[in-house]
């Protein structure tokens, strides 16, 4: 931002003190509005945008007070700087504490005005660029940023990167956490439907009905309850692209269902007797093996075909070493400017841990743990002290390194402590791993995990 684009805005009601100051502003460059007349000042404010206003405290009209109070109603983020004689320093500060930047004594030298201003307006442009990081963050959550360093996912992205614009189905398969649906939502932005619709759904969240009706909708009076019509993702998904999670926890029957949208590109609502044509590009995904699930019977072989045109899969985290400082430091720029704090380091304890620690929740445990130390550390690092006790307590934390967890051994250690965090609450647990309710119940049984409520 150069200085011709700060809009400054001089009030003073005594005629010399108001020339100097314009004089001494336009100097510097910036787009300087001058008034003598305070009533006239404040239609300006309410009708324009100024980064800075320097107003004269004691005015006859409509005193700077007034002023201060009005230009921090219509914009917060503008500056306002107080100009007093000697006699009226006491409500000068009073002014401050109403939110002035700063107030500047009569007789005023040319040097100290520079300088006031000059701060006020690198504290505006701090404001603005922490805005800016605001919606960076934001949009990389809306939208699609990958970060790595890793060559296997460097090939993958490119590779995707590749099929993108062929809108061939895609079938993607990885450990809970790792980022299926970041890699569906790259693909979908990087084909020429990118600013068409992008759904999402968890197959292995709803029971087999509901799915149906979440899937392909329903006509008015479908079944008791069906008061309107309602559109199915499927449908709505139409021109772009419908992400099926957990593809595997979907019923043999809703599959064949589905089956039959891909090979036809049409659909029936429950209870419509007329189909309606659909154009979808299906990304399914699954945390197991695809071969197993086919040959165990909950991946039907005709719909792995279908959506097996082009597989992607996701290394663990664990797998992936070169990555986790650098997302560590992502997530810890991420919550630092959320949280609006300052903390650009990990000690070296934490990163030692980091570097040991075989992440059974993968990138999103990454991220919640960075989350955590942010929000407990209250200096410029993070430390060990600011790690959960549940994560001390593994092996990866301990200094004897003699006997390496397996990744069952770590993703037991890290149901358990989600568990614990979440006080028994199987629901919130499921949700925070990123599974659905009848999986954790699975793996809490395969694992014989004891539940404190």
């Amino acid at each position: 931002m150069e200085t011709k684009d700060i809009k400054l805005l001089i009030l003073d009601d005594e005629k010399i003190a108001l020339k100097n100051l314009t004089h001494i502003m336009k100097k510097e460059n910036y787009d300087v509005t001058a008034w003598q007349d305070s009533r006239k000042a404040l239609q300006d404010i309410e009708t324009k945008k100024f980064d800075i206003v320097i107003t004269d405290l004691k005015m006859d009209k409509i005193d700077g007070m007034q002023i201060l109070q009005r230009v921090k109603e219509i914009s917060s983020e503008s500056e306002v700087i107080m100009i007093t004689g000697y006699a009226t320093v006491e409500s000068a500060i009073e002014a401050m504490k109403k939110g002035a930047y700063d107030y500047i004594l009569k007789p005023f030298k040319i040097e100290e005005v520079r300088e006031v201003v000059k701060k006020a307006i690198e504290k505006i442009l701090l404001k603005k660029e922490n805005e800016r990081l605001k919606k960076q963050i934001e949009s990389y959550q809306d939208k699609i940023h990958l970060i790595t360093n890793d060559t296997k996912m460097k090939k993958m992205l490119e590779l995707a990167k590749q099929i993108a614009p062929t809108l061939c189905n895609v079938l993607i398969t990885g450990e809970s956490g790792t980022g299926k649906e970041v890699i569906a939502r790259y693909i979908h932005s990087k084909n020429n439907r990118s600013n068409s619709p992008f759904f999402a759904i968890n197959c292995g969240a709803f029971p087999t009905n509901l799915l149906a009706n979440e899937l392909f909708g329903h006509e008015k009076g479908a079944f008791t309850g069906a008061t309107g019509l309602k559109k199915g993702l499927i449908e709505m998904a139409s021109g772009g692209t419908l992400f099926l999670d957990e593809i595997t926890e979907m019923s043999s029957s809703m599959q064949a269902n589905l089956l039959r949208v891909i090979q036809e590109k049409e659909l029936l609502r429950l209870g419509a007797t007329s189909a309606i044509k659909v154009d979808v590009r299906f990304i399914a995904a699954t945390n197991i093996d695809l071969k197993n699930a086919v040959k165990e019977g909950f991946l039907r072989s005709d719909l792995y075909f279908r959506l097996n045109v082009v597989s992607f899969h996701i290394p663990p985290l664990s797998e992936r070493k070169s990555d986790i400082m650098l997302l560590a430091y992502y997530f810890l720029k991420k919550y630092s400017n959320l949280m609006n704090k300052e903390i650009t380091e990990f000690s070296p304890e934490v990163t030692s841990f980091l570097l040991k620690y075989n992440f059974p929740g993968n990138v999103r445990e990454l991220e919640n743990i960075i989350e955590r130390g942010v929000a407990l550390s209250n200096t410029k690092t993070i430390e060990t002290s600011h790690l959960s006790e549940e994560l001390k307590d593994t092996k990866s934390f301990q200094k004897d390194s003699s006997t390496i967890p397996t990744l069952k051994e770590q993703e037991k250690y890290y149901i358990e402590w989600v568990l614990k965090k979440m006080k028994g609450n199987q629901s919130k647990a499921a949700k925070e791993l990123g599974i659905d309710r009848v999986s954790l119940w699975r793996k809490i049984n395969k694992y014989s995990i004891e539940i404190d409520n």
